[in-house]
């Protein structure tokens, strides 16, 4: 018997699941969900290698929602951290922003505390008009 040691089924380890919420400006009709979808398909870098997401990393699509799981080991050089794959989807979802010309107005925002639901949101272009006028 040993201490300390919880006993149970030992199994697979649970890698991240992060979201993109993208249902207002997919209602605005101002970009395309499925085209983020490819984007991230192509660019997501799995062992180094562009596109070759194999089954480590899974990209799930809902009505304006993309959902990115992958394995706690698909990285080229072990267990990539949580927090960064967050930091590198945001950075990728800014980058096919940019890219389609809405970066001026649309912005990425980690909608909760463990940064795993990202949402696509409006500048607030009315307050920064109040304060000009003054």
């Amino acid at each position: 018997m040993s201490r300390g040691v919880p006993s149970g089924p030992k199994g697979k380890k649970k890698g991240a699941s992060f979201t993109i919420d993208c249902a207002k400006p997919v209602e605005d009709k101002i970009m395309d969900i499925a085209s983020l979808e490819k984007f991230l398909q192509e660019r997501i870098k799995v062992g180094g290698k562009a596109g070759a997401l194999g089954d480590s990393v899974t990209l799930t699509r809902d009505k304006s929602k993309i959902t990115v799981a992958s394995d706690a080991n698909f990285s080229k050089r072990g267990r990539l951290r949580a927090f960064a794959f967050a930091r590198y989807l945001k950075y990728l979802t800014k980058k096919y922003l940019k890219k389609h010309n809405v970066r001026d107005w649309l912005r990425v925002i980690a909608s909760n505390k463990d940064r795993t639901v990202y949402e696509l949101r409006y500048f607030n272009i009315a307050e920064n008009e109040g304060e000009e006028e003054e």
